[in-house]
């Protein structure tokens, strides 16, 4: 089925998933036009929960390419629920996501810290670069909450400049402290638990990234922005020393909230 945005004409398909759930697929890649797609739909299915139009869904969960929802089966058939989609996206053409709010976050980068970095200079023989200049590509980066996965609060976040591009390491380590700072093909994160993992570690950032005590729990949302600034050890210190005040705090750290969302 076509899904229609402003100046494009996006395909997709509803698959099953489970007796309670449905996937919305609108493509196979991590393309930003897909994630628009998917913000765009989302949106438009969450106006239209809050309109009552679609009794039985009970939550929506974005990825990269696709759109889950699940739903309440003794509320709705699956193909009443199906047909309440497609009548929803037909009309998503006038609907625009709101982007995010836009984040300069803290990160000490390589071997300041003992824990720091343990892959910078490697990644950087790889990459034919210096570890000095990766971490100013790095840091000079704007980067898109792509989704959320794999732990609560990991944010997948893209794109990563071309020159910094590698596979994910040949053998995972099995911990990763939190707040590590990583890059795994085009993309980066940062590990808000302790937690094993497969990606290139070349900073760590102090501030936490998830707590149930904020409105939301998770600190960076899809569609916000990430920029980053690099900070020394002694900076990382004082920052690390304060993190748990900022997570049993009823709100998120703002003063790192370079804008608001849009």
């Amino acid at each position: 089925m076509p899904l229609r945005q402003p100046g494009a004409v996006l395909n997709y398909r509803i698959l099953s998933l489970g007796d309670a759930a449905l996937t919305i697929e609108f493509g196979e890649v991590i393309d930003r036009r897909l994630l628009a797609a998917v913000a765009a739909a989302d949106q438009a299915l969450l106006q239209a929960v809050a309109a009552g139009q679609l009794p039985g869904v009970v939550e929506t969960v974005p990825t990269f390419r696709s759109l889950t929802v699940i739903h309440d089966p003794l509320r709705g058939t699956r193909s009443e629920v199906e047909a309440a989609i497609h009548a929803v996206l037909r009309q998503t053409a006038a609907i625009v996501a709101p982007r995010g709010r836009v984040w300069q976050l803290p990160v000490c980068y390589g071997d300041q810290l003992a824990s720091c970095g343990p892959d910078l200079d490697q990644l950087a023989a790889a990459c034919g670069l210096g570890a000095a200049e990766v971490v100013r590509l790095h840091a000079g980066g704007c980067y898109e909450v792509y989704m959320l996965g794999f732990l609560p609060g990991f944010a997948f976040m893209g794109d990563l400049p071309p020159v910094l591009a590698r596979a994910r390491r040949s053998e995972p380590r099995t911990r990763v402290p939190a707040g590590s700072v990583a890059t795994a093909g085009s993309l980066t994160a940062i590990y808000p638990w302790e937690s094993p993992g497969g990606w290139h570690l070349i900073g760590v950032c102090p501030l936490p990234l998830f707590s149930p005590s904020w409105p939301q729990a998770a600190l960076l949302q899809p569609g916000d922005r990430v920029r980053l600034r690099a900070i020394d050890a002694g900076e990382f210190a004082a920052l690390q020393a304060a993190a748990p005040a900022m997570r049993a705090a009823a709100q998120p750290p703002l003063a790192f909230l370079a804008a608001a969302a849009e």
